[in-house]
């Protein structure tokens, strides 16, 4: 059984008419309306630009420096310790 969703937001989108002929010839081809057609294109996309600016791929070698470093955490130094006092300073007010 499919599932129906409530789309409850309008996005427009102006485009030139050989814009809109390609579209509409493309979403023939995938059996689906224009919408449906951009809208699967467009969120595709936003997922692929969101992942790659919001994950870290890490080598094996590398991520095990990764995982020793946060296992044997430095000390705090100078400059740390300022920054850390300045956010307390500002978040406590």
């Amino acid at each position: 059984m499919e599932t129906t969703t409530l789309k409850e937001s309008r996005l427009n989108i102006r485009c030139d008419s050989h814009t809109r002929e390609l579209l509409y010839k493309a979403a023939s081809y995938e059996h689906v309306t224009i919408s449906e057609f951009v809208l699967s294109n467009a969120l595709a996309s936003a997922e692929r630009v969101v992942q790659t600016h919001e994950s870290i791929t890490l080598k094996p070698k590398d991520f095990e420096a990764f995982l020793a470093a946060l296992d044997k955490p430095s000390k705090p130094n100078a400059a740390i310790k300022r920054a850390f006092k300045r956010h307390a300073d500002q978040v406590s007010r």
